[in-house]
């Protein structure tokens, strides 16, 4: 094993035993090479005031060389914070904004200690990246049966781990904390798991209100109290669109010292937050007491990032950190949060209107972008094919009886006749069927 491996793991080790125990056989073996072109390159930067013949890109009049065509539609950012490459770890300044933003929006993060945002390629890297680090063949994840299929691609196929998971509502519709409970207490004798909290959820909307949270994390507690070390992710990716009487805040707060066994990782990002998907500009971060172990963390964390994509892309980190200095951003934001919010209520005034009720009930939902329908007597997916080749509309069917439909992407006026239309096909799927 390479020596700064070996001492990355030391310092976890002494640090927490407990978290050293989590790692993945990749997580004990990756560093970030100190000694190398990065670490010389800025070196470098710094010193080499005549010529810096050190990192690949190209230059001409003193700044990056560029082609007109593109800086032409970019011509508002100055070509330094474009087209030289980012850090592995991201644009500082964009690191300690995003920071800011956390701690603004997250009251119960007030007195935590938790590290600097590192970036990642949007929220599939940063999941994948807490995959890398924490699971083996065979670890135990544990998500609720309502989750996004791309938790079993980035941890069960790619690393080997085993999805377990539990109910996501009880028998009064709330968040099912004692189904989580019984996930984590069953892997006892594994003696670790990794937990995957998202929040709003995908596909069904929902956030647990706050007594829910506090049991949620009795539950995660309870597991660490019985010796189960615990990789608990807050997955965000809906973060801010809360529009009930939800949490309002990432759990992540209340999880960041919770008890030695339990590791906190804050997965969330401007991808949906700041509506620009395309940008993919995620973060992770890491809570620990110890500043030493997060260095060592975050150290391994930029390993992975080394030697997967080397480094985020440096526009959108520009972009981005531009719209989080703006003057305008709160305001436009809050705009577009009306509009969301607007939608996602009159989707649930016709579900409650009682014309629909005879052939589908649906999930509890109170935030994110989606709600599901649950189909009483015909396949989901019938019903989906039915939509798309007859009246031109797409849903996400899951499993047998739930359809997904992301009220996000359909403009307030038109929701009636989308719900109008799905009702008119579950009747002709229902005929047909008889």
């Amino acid at each position: 094993m390479n020596p700064l491996a070996q001492q990355l793991n030391a310092t976890i080790e002494r640090e927490n035993p407990h978290i050293y125990a989590m790692l993945s056989s990749l997580g004990k073996a990756i560093y970030f090479p100190k000694v190398g072109i990065l670490s010389q390159s800025a070196e470098a930067k710094s010193k080499a005031k005549k010529f810096n013949a050190t990192i690949g890109i190209a230059t001409e009049g003193g700044q990056p060389m560029h082609l007109k065509v593109i800086q032409d539609t970019l011509s508002a950012y100055n070509p330094k914070d474009i087209y030289e490459y980012a850090p592995p770890a991201g644009k500082p300044e964009l690191r300690a904004a995003w920071r800011e933003k956390m701690i603004k929006e997250n009251p119960s993060l007030a007195g935590k200690s938790f590290g600097n945002p590192v970036v990642t390629n949007a929220l599939t890297h940063g999941l994948s990246i807490v995959a890398d680090l924490f699971a083996d063949a065979g670890d135990a994840v544990v998500i609720p049966n309502k989750n996004w299929e791309n938790y079993e691609l980035t941890f069960g196929v790619r690393r080997g781990a085993e999805i377990v998971e539990y109910p996501l509502y009880n028998e009064e519709e709330r968040f099912n904390s004692a189904g989580l409970r019984e996930a984590l207490l069953a892997q006892k004798s594994k003696g670790k798991a990794i937990v995957v909290l998202n929040f709003p959820n995908n596909p069904t909307g929902y956030t647990p209100n706050a007594k829910e949270g506090e049991e949620i994390v009795a539950a995660i507690r309870d597991a660490a109290e019985a010796g189960v070390n615990v990789v608990v992710v807050t997955d965000d990716a809906y973060f801010g669109l809360f529009f009930e009487d939800s949490l309002q805040e990432s759990l992540f707060g209340k999880l960041a010292d919770l008890h030695e066994r339990v590791l906190a990782i804050k997965v969330d990002g401007a991808t949906k937050e700041e509506y620009v998907w395309g940008f993919r500009v995620g973060f992770i971060t890491f809570a620990s007491p110890s500043e030493s172990l997060l260095a060592a963390l975050e150290q391994k964390t930029l390993g992975i990032i080394r030697a997967t994509i080397s480094s985020g892309a440096h526009p959108s980190q520009t972009f981005v950190l531009h719209a989080l200095q703006a003057p305008e951003f709160g305001a436009q934001k809050a705009e577009k949060f009306n509009i969301m919010k607007g939608r996602a209520n009159r989707v649930k005034e016709l579900l409650d209107s009682g014309r629909y009720g005879d052939v589908w009930g649906y999930y509890p939902f109170n935030s994110g972008y989606f709600m599901c329908l649950k189909l009483k007597d015909v396949p989901a997916e019938t019903v989906r094919q039915r939509l798309l080749d007859e009246y031109g509309i797409g849903t996400i069917a899951l499993g047998e009886t739930d359809l997904r439909v992301a009220f996000s992407c359909i403009e307030e006026p038109y929701l009636e006749e989308l719900y109008d239309t799905i009702y008119k096909a579950v009747q002709d799927v229902t005929v047909a069927s008889k």
